[in-house]
């Protein structure tokens, strides 16, 4: 799966974030503001801009910039040893988007983060491994985050809702210091502001085996980048620095979009948090 944000997505939301003038941008990396403007929009580039200085201009680290650049992407993820975790990505509106289906291998209860734009997968795998959905939780209410609610809801009318929409029905709302069992995982969640002001993490962990806790995460972060600041950047910066990246190294990171990465990675090649 290729990266959510290209190298000019990462530039131009930099660039949004700093509040640097596209002129000022462009003199930095050594380009005419068309070059820049070009490269904002498609991501490639037939004169290698000044990475150093840009990355200085829009406040990204350098280094990490020029990893983007060199088309990094996160290393494969070993699935086995989260046996009961299933991502799935649906296409909707000129995008695609991604949801998670969790579940404990004895009870068989399972919990769903988000549900994209097709319920009809995420159907499919709930009746083949005979779960039973208990709960949903939302990491934002974008559209494309949301749009298979109704259907879910309809087929399992008993699971519970959670979310931190303030205007949610107060039983759906997640509450400070609540944890939710799910047989022998346990659900935990973080505030996760900035994109979305009711943006939140789940942090998934007592996985078998000892494996990794898993970080479903919306858009607050993706591989190599951010979700849009809407507004917000550096509170989005901010909570992402604090909610997710002090998340042991190992945490498995399951952004809204693009692929899986860890904590470990992001740290090491995310340009926004040099």
């Amino acid at each position: 799966m290729n990266l959510e944000d290209n190298l000019g997505d990462v530039i131009r939301k930099a660039r949004m974030m700093s509040n640097t003038p596209t002129a000022m941008a462009a003199i930095a990396a050594g380009l005419t503001e068309a070059g820049l403007s070009d490269l904002e929009a498609s991501g490639t580039f037939s004169q290698r801009p000044n990475f150093t200085a840009l990355a200085a201009a829009i406040g990204l680290n350098a280094d990490r910039l020029e990893i983007i650049a060199n088309g990094w992407l996160p290393g494969p993820k070993d699935l086995s040893q989260w046996r009961e975790l299933r991502m799935f990505t649906t296409a909707g509106d000129g995008m695609t988007v991604n949801c998670y289906l969790v579940w404990d291998e004895i009870t068989r209860d399972a919990a769903l983060f988000d549900t994209g734009f097709d319920a009809q997968p995420i159907l499919e795998t709930i009746t083949t491994g005979r779960l039973q959905l208990c709960h949903v939780f939302i990491t934002h209410s974008h559209a494309d985050h949301i749009a298979a609610l109704g259907a879910i809801r309809t087929a399992f009318p008993q699971a519970k809702v959670h979310s931190s929409l303030k205007h949610a029905p107060a039983e759906q709302r997640n509450q400070t210091g609540q944890h939710v069992e799910l047989g022998g995982l346990r659900i935990t969640h973080r505030a996760t502001p900035g994109h979305a002001m009711d943006g939140v993490a789940y942090l998934v962990g007592n996985w078998p085996d000892q494996a990794p806790p898993v970080a479903i995460v919306g858009d607050a972060i993706f591989a190599g980048s951010m979700g849009g600041g809407n507004g917000e950047w550096e509170l989005a910066r901010s909570k992402v620095r604090e909610e997710i990246l002090t998340l042991p190294p190992e945490t498995l990171i399951c952004a809204g979009h693009g692929p899986l990465t860890t904590v470990a990675e992001e740290m090491a090649n995310n340009p926004f948090f040099g």
